[in-house]
């Protein structure tokens, strides 16, 4: 059962050490952006209002909430840096997961809740940027991204206008589109709860 030492660990988690994982794990995708010139780069952590912002970094008031990065091109471009952008957020995670926890086997870290929180954070993050599958809003996880970079030859991270005449959305890849499809069936099917079947 949870008692109040339980709590104040909860709480610290949510507060301070999942913040700190998301932000060690969107570092991966900043640093690797800032090393291949990309132009236009701009990191976001959290959602919601906007808190405060630097010139290209941007903290919302919800900062434990979801992250990403924005860039508009790389230099040099090509499949194998778009992969090292996708690869970067799970080599700092991991890297870091690892560091710290060879720090606390040798004695050197203390072996406490902060350090094993924080280290599960970061596996946990690693282990879904692996997964290779789409999200319900159609965007790959980074597993998923590199698979279609190597598979198919093409980024899978943003969508392709299927015409240019109408708003319509095409995904790269027919996984993708299905994965999309699915989900606007299920919004369909679910958006009206007045007449239930």
């Amino acid at each position: 059962m949870f008692d109040l030492f339980d709590w104040l660990r909860l709480l610290l988690s949510a507060i301070i050490i999942l913040p700190l994982t998301t932000i060690v794990r969107e570092f991966g995708y900043y640093l690797a952006a800032t090393i291949l010139g990309s132009k236009e780069k701009k990191l976001v952590i959290g959602s919601g209002p906007v808190l405060f912002k630097v010139p290209t970094i941007e903290v919302r008031r919800y900062f434990f909430m979801n992250s990403w990065m924005e860039y508009e091109e790389l230099n040099p471009s090509g499949r194998f840096w778009h992969g090292f952008i996708y690869a970067s957020p799970i080599l700092t995670t991991g890297g870091c997961a690892i560091i710290a926890n060879s720090l606390v086997l040798e004695g050197i870290l203390p072996n406490n809740i902060f350090w094993q929180t924080f280290i599960f954070y970061c596996f946990y993050y690693v282990f879904f940027d692996i997964v290779p599958v789409y999200l319900p809003d159609g965007q790959p996880t980074n597993g998923r991204a590199i698979f279609d970079l190597i598979y198919y030859g093409e980024r899978s991270d943003y969508l392709r206008q299927k015409n240019k005449q109408s708003n319509e959305q095409r995904a790269y890849t027919d996984k993708q589109q299905e994965t999309m499809e699915n989900r606007d069936k299920d919004e369909r099917e679910h958006s009206d709860h007045t007449q239930p079947k």
